[in-house]
């Protein structure tokens, strides 16, 4: 085992009869960094993390935190790492600050160390003036602000954040992010689940794309963004459906991909500057109005479109 990095995956497979959820999925993780697994609903995502999290056991290959084997050592690797599910798991009858002390119990803390810990992580999730409210008049966003704190009691080498985000407000969504930053600065390895682009995009150091059970791609933004090469991304609003006549943007000189999402089409072309007036003369033949037009940089978005054929956000 390499000891630069936090985690290694080492071909794991999930199988569930003739459902091939994970697909031999290599990637590592080095001490210190923020690892996104960015991909659609489906992707195979949770299941990942699961197997590293020694909640399923892989139909082959293994997994390996601060040098333990998830098959072969689980109770090394449960201790080694802090697991925020997509599910609450937190009590509504009891208080962020009590619900905290329970769960640092059965961590194992007693005392002046669990009180200090829990005033650490209170901190770290911004919710100290919160800490005596009640969980179950707590929003969406601060529930999952607490679950994350549960999973930073006992001070892991690693955490693991399945999808933290998804349902919450944007204020907590902005505090949830920030609180990644900071363990991140504090040291922590973090492995992050999304099929939010801009997360990745905002918080990692390197990012794998999923899909279908298996990593596509991998490798920093700049890295992933290079897939794209020269190719320029035109988002198209147009006046009415284009059901039934997408062959025909198809065969437009210099688009490459093409995908629609109710009245709007995302192209990637070789030049804008030449493809742009050959759109106006095709709708313009077809009946259509262009309503708005955008040219933009690549970005994540546009990598998994020239790689799958379809936006990141029609695969949810």
């Amino acid at each position: 085992m390499n000891d630069d990095f936090a985690v290694e995956v080492k071909g794991l497979d999930k199988k569930y009869k003739d459902i091939h959820a994970v697909n031999t999925v290599n990637f590592t993780i080095r001490k210190g960094e923020i690892f996104s697994l960015l991909g659609p609903n489906g992707a195979g995502k949770t299941t990942t993390i699961s197997m590293i999290s020694t909640l399923l056991l892989p139909t082959k290959g293994d997994a390996f935190v601060m040098g333990h084997s998830a098959r072969k050592d689980p109770m090394a690797v449960k201790k080694s790492i802090g697991v925020v599910p997509q599910d609450i798991a937190l009590y509504e009858d009891m208080t962020a600050r009590e619900n905290l002390a329970f769960w640092g119990r059965m961590y194992g803390l007693r005392g002046n160390a669990l009180k200090s810990r829990i005033n650490e992580v209170l901190r770290i999730i911004s919710l100290e003036e919160r800490q005596k409210g009640m969980i179950g008049k707590f929003s969406g966003g601060m529930k999952r602000r607490v679950n994350i704190g549960v999973a930073l009691l006992h001070k892991p080498d690693v955490i693991i954040m399945d999808e933290p985000t998804v349902g919450v407000d944007p204020q907590s969504r902005r505090n949830i992010l920030d609180s990644v930053k900071e363990l991140n600065r504090q040291g922590c390895t973090v492995l992050y689940t999304t099929h939010y682009m801009e997360e990745a995009q905002e918080l990692s150091d390197h990012i794998a794309i999923m899909d279908h059970g298996q990593i596509i791609a991998s490798g920093t933004h700049l890295e992933l963004v290079k897939i794209v090469g020269e190719l320029d991304r035109i988002d198209l609003t147009l006046s009415e459906s284009v059901d039934g006549r997408l062959q025909d943007f198809e065969k437009v000189k210099g688009v490459k991909k093409i995908t629609r999402e109710d009245g709007k089409l995302t192209l990637l072309a070789d030049d804008s500057d030449t493809v742009l007036p050959r759109l106006f003369e095709l709708t313009a033949r077809l009946g259509l109005r262009i309503l708005t037009v955008e040219v933009k940089e690549p970005n994540l978005e546009t990598v998994f479109l020239q790689l799958t054929g379809r936006a990141l956000r029609d695969a949810q």
